[in-house]
């Protein structure tokens, strides 16, 4: 009987337990705790093992869900076993993790590791990516990415600052925790580099992480990025909007929509509000499964992934650190 496994057990470790029990309904399921002293037996998983367990049962792969500061380190000792790892975003908190990784898995794990960046699955995001190369837009002038929701309100089971999104030590801030923003531009444009970063923090959730960072972006033709990520907005939003030659083209990630704005009117590119947004994730594990076999498809690599890292790294160096009263 084949076996899959989940590293942590918070609310992502959670749902990928779910989602390979879906896939795999006959297939043994594993939980394993990060911290190896959460014995408690999951939803949807068979039993919880120790790491050293895990390493013995030879899964088929293993989701990787605890705190980013954890990820490289697990991951190469499962990959030096062959056992083939999806790790969750960001790869990791530091840039020489992300290194040691790349260079340990060169020619020789390639295509046995991904990031888990589940927004590349969105449905609207495909629409905008092939509408993006293929050249529709033309010259691509300005682009405004924004992403904010009340930090407090993710997880109502526990106190905010509690939380891994909350803890400097367990890789939390905007930054990382919403680095999906990062991915799906680097995803789109490649060439990206750092001009300017704004981080702040505030009385309201008085965290030691950046609560709200401002960063501006260029591509080496010319392209004006910018991007707000933040923890303290009540009504989430997040969205992209492409101001081109040809049109402006605005991305709704909630609405599951991208709209085109040109000349003689306005044009609906795709939508599907009631989208089930687990989907992205069943998309992601299954393109991760047929890896060896379809290539690296939409799925995020090492090397984009740790693009993601040094981008943040720069940020929190190059800012003026902040804080609202």
């Amino acid at each position: 009987m084949s076996c899959y496994a989940v590293i942590g057990m918070g609310s992502i470790a959670k749902r990928h337990l779910a989602n390979l029990k879906h896939l795999h309904p006959e297939g043994k399921i594993y939980s394993v705790s990060a911290s190896g002293r959460n014995n408690k037996l999951p939803d949807h998983a068979d039993a919880v093992i120790s790491f050293e367990q895990l390493l013995v049962e030879k899964p088929v792969y293993v989701i990787i869900a605890s705190p980013a500061p954890y990820h490289v380190t697990t991951a190469n000792i499962l990959l030096q076993k062959g056992i083939a790892v999806l790790v969750e975003k960001p790869l990791s908190d530091s840039l020489n993790a992300c290194e040691e990784l790349l260079a340990s898995i060169h020619g020789l794990y390639e295509n046995m590791v991904s990031v888990g960046y589940c927004l590349r699955f969105l449905p609207s995001a495909q629409i905008v990516k092939k509408y993006l190369d293929s050249g529709s837009l033309g010259t691509v002038y300005n682009i405004e990415s924004n992403v904010g929701q009340f930090l407090p309100g993710w997880r109502i089971d526990k106190n905010y600052k509690d939380s891994v999104s909350a803890k400097k030590e367990l890789g939390g801030g905007v930054l990382l925790e919403l680095s999906h923003e990062l991915d799906y531009l680097f995803w789109f444009f490649d060439d990206l580099e750092l001009q300017h970063s704004w981080l702040r923090t505030t009385d309201e959730l008085d965290l030691d992480v950046e609560e709200i960072a401002d960063l501006v972006l260029t591509t080496s033709s010319g392209t004006y990025i910018s991007i707000h990520l933040d923890f303290i907005q009540k009504s989430t939003q997040r969205n992209c909007e492409f101001i081109g030659e040809k049109g402006r083209l605005v991305w709704d990630l909630i609405a599951n929509s991208v709209i085109l704005f040109h000349a003689t009117g306005t044009e609906t590119l795709y939508s599907e509000p009631e989208y089930n947004k687990n989907g992205m994730y069943i998309d992601m594990l299954q393109a991760f499964e047929n890896i060896k076999t379809a290539g690296m498809s939409h799925l995020a690599t090492v090397k984009t992934a740790s693009k993601v890292i040094k981008l943040i790294e720069d940020a929190k160096q190059s800012n003026k650190w902040r804080r609202i009263a």
